[in-house]
């Protein structure tokens, strides 16, 4: 499931970026509307989509065929408002613009959601690590200024007056350690506990045959 899931996610975000882009006067003069109906309606584009491809061509004398794109567009819808590719628009963190039907919306937007659980409880677990990760890097951070200050604070060259501004900045940052050491503590409970609920649910959509 998850190789699936990344597949699509590349594939999702690469048709979405592509799809901003200006169609070329060649694009606009020999394009098929209603292959790129079926497209925009095959990535969950609403119908405000063909407004930016006529905007797009009037640049280049070119008109869009409406009917043919809508026509194209309706079938991909279709193909869009299925609850496996509802899915993975939720998993992958996409957003749904109400373009499916009713006849087909009930079921996509119960899978949509199922996805979209699996994208907040990746997305727990994800957060924690970054945490746990950026205090760690503070502590390395903190752990070289100590041994900075330590090394200046034995030097023979130190005035008394600077020394007791070492010990003071000293105390400080090892105070700073601790608390992000039990910072760090809490933040691996709390992934450990993200964790679970994610393989929990992550079985609990296999069941459901994502």
């Amino acid at each position: 499931m998850n190789s699936k899931l990344g597949i699509f996610t590349v594939v999702f975000a690469v048709a979405t970026l592509s799809g901003c882009a200006s169609m070329s006067s060649d694009e606009c003069l020999t394009s098929d509307w209603q292959t790129i109906g079926y497209e925009d309606g095959a990535r969950g584009y609403t119908a405000e989509r063909i407004g930016q491809h006529r905007k797009a061509c009037a640049k280049h004398g070119v008109a869009p065929d409406f009917a043919a794109y809508q026509n194209g567009r309706e079938q991909g819808l279709v193909e869009f408002c299925q609850p496996s590719r509802g899915f993975n628009v939720g998993a992958s963190g996409g957003s749904y613009n109400g373009v499916c039907n009713v006849t087909l919306e009930a079921d996509f937007l119960d899978a949509y959601n199922a996805g979209r659980v699996l994208h907040t409880l990746r997305g727990n677990v994800n957060r924690a690590s970054s945490a746990i990760n950026a205090k760690e890097h503070e502590i390395d951070r903190i752990k070289k200024r100590i041994d900075d200050k330590e090394a200046a604070l034995i030097g023979e060259d130190t005035a008394t007056a600077d020394r007791v501004l070492l010990l003071a900045d000293l105390k400080e940052l090892h105070e700073r350690t601790g608390e992000l050491e039990a910072q760090i503590k809490d933040l691996y409970a709390e992934r450990a506990r993200s964790q679970v609920e994610l393989d929990h649910y992550q079985i609990t959509v296999a069941d459901m045959g994502y």
